[in-house]
């Protein structure tokens, strides 16, 4: 337990901060990824992963129903993420030309992301839910996030359905290997980043 966190201080810490503000050293490599899509989906979709299969399944009784304590609150939390705070911060520190753009392809693919990811939860149980459109909506942010500041709205809704489904699926495939992410990170983070930088 030291170990990992003398780790993420030292190391882990200061190259993410690094690679995330020096979007130059990500350009020489052929990689643009205006918000940090790279970094902050993947890395943390493979750390949940990881800790997921470390510490194996939840303990649970057959009367117990793993559901968020409050869907106001989910929604909530929802609401105040996203890239388009990337990219408020971006103007403010580099005066960066594309946040506009970035705070609207964000949303159009955050939006396309939970009307897939409702319309497949329709098809697949019968009835969507408000937790599917939060995370419908975060997969499509996800998407996004790296080529924010580079596509259109026409792009952004492609990018937003592909995101939705590939990510709903990832959350099935999930339940099936019986993988216990109880926030579904690697599902959405780090399976959606991953279909985003590539």
């Amino acid at each position: 337990m030291l170990f990992a966190l003398l780790w993420s201080l030292l190391v882990y810490s200061p190259i993410c901060h690094w690679v995330w503000g020096d979007g130059g050293w990500l350009k020489n490599m052929g990689v643009l990824d205006y918000a940090g899509g790279t970094v902050v989906h993947i890395s943390s979709g493979v750390a949940a992963l990881v800790a997921a299969l470390v510490l194996g399944p939840r303990v649970r009784r057959e009367s117990d129903r793993f559901e968020p304590h409050d869907v106001r609150l989910t929604v909530i939390a929802r609401a105040s993420c996203g890239s388009a705070g990337s990219a408020s911060t971006a103007v403010g520190a580099r005066g960066d030309s594309h946040a506009v753009n970035a705070v609207m392809v964000t949303n159009t693919a955050a939006g396309m992301g939970a009307l897939t990811w409702l319309t497949m939860s329709w098809l697949h149980k019968g009835s969507p839910s408000v937790i599917g459109a939060v995370s419908g909506a975060i997969a499509g942010e996800v998407g996004i996030t790296p080529a924010s500041g580079f596509v259109d709205p026409s792009s952004a809704i492609v990018i937003g359905f592909i995101a939705g489904a590939v990510c709903y699926g990832a959350i099935l495939l999930r339940q099936r290997l019986q993988i216990d992410d109880a926030l579904d990170v690697w599902a959405v983070h780090g399976v959606g980043g991953t279909l985003a930088c590539s």
